[in-house]
């Protein structure tokens, strides 16, 4: 009766042990449902939904996503800023804000992006603003975008990535002239570009046709000069607005 006796305790410690150690276990690996915190030190946040869809990406510089189209990621060919991403119901990439800047040798760099895409495509919307020394450019822009997906952009860069880079762009000109590209519709600039290499101190406000060929354009120029043009689909100007001449 002894032996029985110490041959249950042995058993009921060892079955009430085993319980400990699943709860134990279960305690660690069950998601917790609601987490509070006062302060949180990451590199990147991966926002999903319940399926596992990826719906949003927040990241400093060094975890910076590439194009994710369908749930898959492709090497973005610029992009190494912090930001976030946010992507459609299906996981694809539908818009995006990053922002940085720094003080080099070169002088001061700030930017700041913020678009809006289209359905598996480029950029509809952008509002940008960027600092490159003592040049200034900010500007609000909206575009037409193809109707292939730009997955076959994707495609043609990675075909041709070991080209060098001249003969890579000329591919993708040649791809554009194909399929064609997006097409800028209304622009709203800070800091034009001055016909040398820079920019200047101009505001402007254009018009385009549905080629992209810029049909009205409002410009106020460095040292205040007005005007008002309307260009016809090769850039000549077919109508002028111009300040008069002061009276005497």
């Amino acid at each position: 009766m002894k032996f029985a006796g110490q041959r249950f305790l042995v058993l009921y410690s060892g079955a009430l042990t085993a319980l400990v150690v699943a709860a134990l276990l279960c305690g660690f690996v069950r998601t917790p449902s609601k987490l509070t915190l006062q302060e949180l030190d990451v590199q990147r946040i991966n926002l999903r939904e319940p399926d596992g869809t990826l719906r949003l990406v927040i990241s400093d510089a060094a975890k910076t996503p590439g194009i994710y189209i369908e749930g898959k990621e492709y090497p973005h060919p610029s992009r190494r800023t912090a930001g976030m991403v946010f992507l459609n119901d299906e996981g694809t990439e539908n818009g995006g804000l990053s922002f940085g800047g720094e003080k080099t040798r070169e002088g001061k760099f700030s930017s700041g992006h913020l678009s809006f895409d289209d359905y598996e495509q480029d950029q509809t919307l952008v509002l940008e603003s960027e600092q490159a020394g003592n040049q200034h450019v900010s500007k609000m822009e909206i575009r037409d975008v193809p109707d292939y997906p730009i997955t076959d952009l994707l495609g043609a860069f990675a075909a041709n990535k070991q080209l060098p880079p001249d003969q890579l762009q000329e591919k993708v000109k040649a791809f554009f002239a194909e399929r064609g590209q997006p097409k800028s519709r209304m622009l709203i600039e800070r800091g034009g570009n001055d016909g040398k290499g820079g920019h200047d101190d101009s505001v402007m406000f254009a018009l385009s046709d549905a080629q992209g060929h810029p049909r009205i354009v409002m410009r106020v120029e460095t040292d205040g000069t007005p005007s008002l043009k309307m260009l016809d689909e090769h850039g000549k100007v077919v109508g002028e607005l111009v300040p008069k001449a002061p009276q005497p």
